[in-house]
């Protein structure tokens, strides 16, 4: 009866996770990645962020989150910049955009309990980036929780579409193996 119990809510989860998320996303490994540049901030510093420069040192990971300074994004971005150092040893840039409280990126890329200044966050006003990585959420303009690497060929080397901020960071770094170099 126990076990019955943890399978349905377990059931219950998957279910309501798929509902609150749009639909995995479409581009996967072998697609060629689509280039963009988009106004973005490190450390509180505007610059204009470049997949094709960034693709010329080697992989990217390139993650979508809906909003800064909310709770959910501000896990994922402190979880991304603990990690940082296991991200620069394979090599990668790490780039998170997001079409959500643009307004509020410089503050968000310097404070130290999420970016903490340890990677680049950019502006996708009107989530025209995240459309065309299939990371809309709900067809509308916001960033969904899809995260990619594009190696350094500049094709989608892995994909991972989750509603569960937690579980972004060791996905990308499984997927920075033979195929993101």
């Amino acid at each position: 009866m126990k076990s019955l119990k943890y399978a349905l809510l377990g059931m219950a989860f998957s279910v309501l996770a798929a509902c609150s998320q749009q639909a995995h996303a479409t581009l996967q490994p072998g697609d060629q990645a689509p280039a963009f540049t988009a106004p973005a901030w490190l450390a509180g510093e505007g610059f204009q962020f470049s997949l094709e420069d960034a693709l010329a040192r080697g992989p990217v990971v390139l993650y979508f989150f809906p909003a800064a300074n909310t709770p959910g994004c501000n896990l994922e971005a402190s979880l991304f910049s603990q990690n940082i150092d296991r991200f620069t040893e394979l090599g990668a840039t790490v780039i998170g955009v997001t079409a959500g409280n643009t307004d509020e990126l410089q503050e968000f890329s310097a404070d130290g309990a999420t970016c903490a200044g340890k990677f680049a966050v950019a502006a996708d006003e009107g989530a025209r980036i995240a459309t065309q990585y299939d990371a809309v959420m709900d067809g509308r303009e916001m960033s969904s929780r899809t995260s990619y690497v594009i190696g350094h060929d500049g094709r989608i080397a892995a994909v991972h579409s989750d509603p569960n901020p937690a579980r972004h960071v060791e996905a990308m770094l499984a997927g920075l193996g033979p195929a993101a170099d």
